[in-house]
């Protein structure tokens, strides 16, 4: 039986601010609309959080039943260690979409945007199958198309709708910068994971781009952020407050560009998801001014 500190490790908390993220930076973007609401902000934010416990649960499962975390660098993983049954976290993946779910039908009752349940089921849908089913598209190098789409666009765009029943450029920023950010955040994880992946029969893009474009991708990505900091300058000066958070990034850089292999990486991952989350709260507080 695994610990609850297992069982927390396996939700894979530094991930979290992927999750965060993209809610607050769609908050700052609704109160430019001033469309800003408490309780649908906070729905949304519960909605992502399970989303993304319940993505982690499903990848443990899906990637421990076939074999792919047995020789893996990084923190623990619950099937792949034996810490836990394949049943029991598979249980914990279906809890947690499922109450992913529930929670965004209240969002989509309050709000009256029934059309938006559509985009929920994809949303769980691929939360599913990214490592999950028969052919996973995380095995075929969509991973990181999939992360900029539901933890950029859909998490960004999806929260200021709901408030705010509109978009804008502003919006459209921030979510092109939180899934740039996102985005690098499994580029950096698949950057690490490129020797074993490729024994697993695991086509990342990383695997697929290689050492070095993997590295090169990542620098680009992270670098996208501070250039929708400049853009949204146009908005309000005090959008480069976000480039506050560029010191965060300094040692992920050195140590992806640098050419840093296997554990060396993993902070690298927990860097990103921070400057990611900063730069979301400072562009907020500045849309908000």
């Amino acid at each position: 039986m695994a610990t609850a500190g297992e069982w927390i490790e396996g939700a894979r908390p530094r991930t979290l601010p992927n999750a965060v993220a993209p809610v607050v930076a769609g908050v700052g973007a609704a109160v430019a609309l001033d469309g800003f609401s408490w309780p649908r902000s906070v729905l949304a934010l519960l909605v992502s959080l399970a989303l993304i416990v319940g993505v982690n649960y499903a990848n443990d499962y899906s990637d421990g039943i076939r074999g792919t975390d047995e020789n893996r660098v990084g923190p623990l993983r619950l099937v792949g260690s034996g810490a836990a049954k394949p049943k029991a976290v598979l249980a914990a993946a279906l809890v947690a979409l499922g109450l992913a779910g529930i929670l965004g039908l209240v969002l989509v009752a309050i709000s009256g945007l029934w059309w938006l349940l559509a985009m929920g089921a994809v949303c769980i849908l691929g939360a599913w199958f990214y490592t999950g089913g028969k052919k996973p598209y995380g095995y075929y190098g969509f991973g990181e198309i999939a992360v900029f789409v539901f933890f950029g666009l859909a998490g960004v765009l999806g929260t200021v709708y709901v408030q705010a029943g509109q978009l804008s450029w502003t919006a459209f920023g921030c979510a092109v910068a939180v899934g740039s950010f996102s985005t690098g955040v499994l580029t950096a994880n698949n950057l690490r994971d490129i020797p074993t992946d490729i024994e697993a029969g695991k086509r990342t893009l990383a695997t697929r781009l290689g050492d070095k474009g993997t590295r090169l991708l990542y620098l680009v990505l992270v670098a996208v952020p501070y250039v929708v900091s400049v853009l949204l300058a146009f908005v309000t000066p005090w959008a480069l407050l976000g480039w506050a958070t560029a010191p965060l990034l300094l040692k992920s850089v050195k140590a992806v560009g640098g050419g840093e292999q296997g554990r060396a990486l993993i902070p690298a991952l927990r860097d990103t998801g921070f400057a990611m989350l900063g730069w979301a709260i400072l562009t907020t507080v500045a849309l908000a001014l």
